[in-house]
């Protein structure tokens, strides 16, 4: 049902905007002053900083294995992702974007608006995620039998495996928070936030911006074979950001995204 839906919301945008011609026609570039190296420094400050504070903890707080571990090291994710947010991303934004971080995206006054939005959106831009992970499992199932004689799965992503092997209420609850606050508040601003912006600056057009960050957006997640359902829904929340100006549509759009995989994940 709700595939159905999008394919129909999908299509009125098609016939809207000339096959997506127009879509983007009237979406204004975001002012700003960054240089070229200014996304990449929140964005290996947390990567980084993930690995320092786990080497930290290893060295100075006994060692801890199998569920303990796998907590520790996704609350050393969050702190990193959180500390990373409130002590560069958004001072750089404030700093670098004409109007600060209203220009940068962040406006409370549109969170309904974006909320509504954002559902509407990820409604048409769901048919094509299942449809590139059909297609991707088809291929690579072809391949995989091909080469080596065996059936290929899709794997299932990091976090949705290691909530259906423990189970237990705290870790689950980091889980979620983590899946459906944490990543999308930390990866829409350095991607879509930072990144796109600043493509954009430099190339002029759009679209080519969505899609050179989509690109790095599906590369820096770890397996091969989730990036091109990745690299679409990439497409669908830059094209939200430069749609609508608003950096809190494509965060709603991932947090629902995750939030409903976690749920079938949970459910199943």
């Amino acid at each position: 049902m709700i595939g159905f839906v999008g394919i129909v919301v999908f299509a009125t945008w098609l016939l809207r905007t000339s096959l997506g011609r127009r879509s983007l026609a009237d979406s204004q570039a975001r002012r700003n002053s960054m240089a070229p190296y200014v996304p990449f420094v929140p964005f290996f400050v947390w990567f980084f900083g993930v690995f320092l504070l786990q080497s930290a903890i290893d060295s100075f707080v006994r060692p801890v294995e199998g569920e303990q571990k796998v907590f520790q090291d996704q609350a050393v994710y969050c702190i990193a992702a959180v500390l990373t947010v409130v002590g560069l991303i958004l001072p750089l934004a404030q700093f670098h974007f004409a109007r600060g971080l209203r220009g940068f995206g962040l406006r409370v006054r549109a969170l309904p608006r974006d909320l509504f939005a954002a559902a509407v959106n990820l409604l048409a831009v769901w048919p094509l995620v299942l449809g590139a992970i059909i297609v991707t499992t088809v291929v690579a199932q072809l391949v995989s039998q091909m080469f080596w004689g065996q059936d290929f799965e899709m794997p299932q992503h990091e976090a949705l495996k290691e909530i259906d092997q423990h189970p237990t209420a705290p870790l689950q609850i980091l889980l979620v928070v983590l899946a459906v606050v944490v990543a999308p508040l930390t990866e829409e601003m350095i991607f879509r936030g930072l990144f796109q912006t600043m493509i954009r600056s430099y190339l002029g057009r759009p679209w080519l911006a969505i899609v050179v960050t989509s690109v790095l957006f599906a590369m820096v997640h770890g397996d091969l074979a989730h990036w091109p359902a990745l690299f679409v829904l990439a497409l669908g929340l830059g094209y939200a950001y430069e749609k609508s100006g608003s950096l809190f549509r494509p965060i709603f759009m991932h947090a629902m995204f995750n939030g409903v995989a976690i749920a079938s994940t949970l459910a199943g």
